[in-house]
């Protein structure tokens, strides 16, 4: 179940007066959502009645008409609308859905989508690498596991790295830049040695793939993303502290 509380928050956040969904939006999505589950709803169009105080109230009754499984995924996909998902309280809701209420999440990627999202939220204020993390996660999600793929992670572990220690040197020729800037906000060595194999690792990985033309592993892949994310999230959290 997801508790009415949340329903109402998610209701307050994406039917926003001022920066939510507009009214007409409301009704249109959750009538085709109403049409996909067969499901009857309370408002499926767009004037309500003067009996409605506003179009938060027509999306909080409207989701609350649907089950668990369909409110989580009706929640999950109007925050990824095109309109809200830049919005950082969106970003929030959706890490909140994610975390609380995956056991729910019947179309889950392979990928720790908890940790995807966390990490492009850390890189809303890097957005060179931001948008290569995301070519990633597109050419993931479309299932095409190719070379491409670890070049776009690679460079947007590169670019993030550059603009936090502000240099512009290549992911080879960071590690004692690395070093010094884990020590400065007490990490520790072994991090530091963690983050050298992972270059190393992207290195041999994509020149033996390169060598000999082929795809790479899926699950192999997934390992590269999620390590990758966990290693751009916590640098973030790391320069943020200053």
């Amino acid at each position: 179940m997801i508790p009415q509380t949340f329903i109402e928050i998610a209701g307050d956040i994406l039917g926003s007066t001022e920066k939510g969904l507009s009214g007409s939006k409301i009704a249109s999505l959750f009538a085709a959502y109403a049409v996909d589950y067969n499901v009857d709803i309370p408002y499926p169009s767009y004037s309500f009645p003067a009996s409605v105080p506003n179009k938060r109230h027509a999306l909080k009754k409207n989701l609350s008409s649907f089950d668990p499984k369909q409110q989580f995924k009706i929640i999950k996909e109007l925050c990824e609308h095109s309109e809200l998902k830049d919005l950082p309280e969106v970003k929030d809701l959706k890490i909140k859905l994610l975390t609380r209420f995956k056991s729910l999440n019947i179309d889950i990627d392979t990928v720790n989508e908890i940790l995807v999202d966390e990490t492009r939220f850390w890189l809303d204020g890097y957005t060179k690498s931001l948008e290569q993390y995301n070519n990633a996660l597109e050419k993931y999600k479309g299932n095409i596991f190719e070379r491409n793929l670890l070049d776009d992670l690679r460079l947007s572990l590169e670019l993030l790295v550059k603009d936090i220690l502000e240099n512009s040197k290549s992911l080879e020729n960071q590690f004692s830049d690395i070093g010094f800037f884990i020590k400065n906000n007490n990490g520790s060595k072994e991090l530091a040695n963690m983050f050298v194999k992972l270059v190393e690792y992207f290195t041999k990985y994509q020149n033996e793939y390169v060598k000999h033309d082929s795809q790479v592993i899926e699950e192999e892949v997934e390992f590269i993303l999620e390590i990758t994310s966990s290693f751009m999230k916590h640098f973030i959290r790391m320069k943020n502290r200053n």
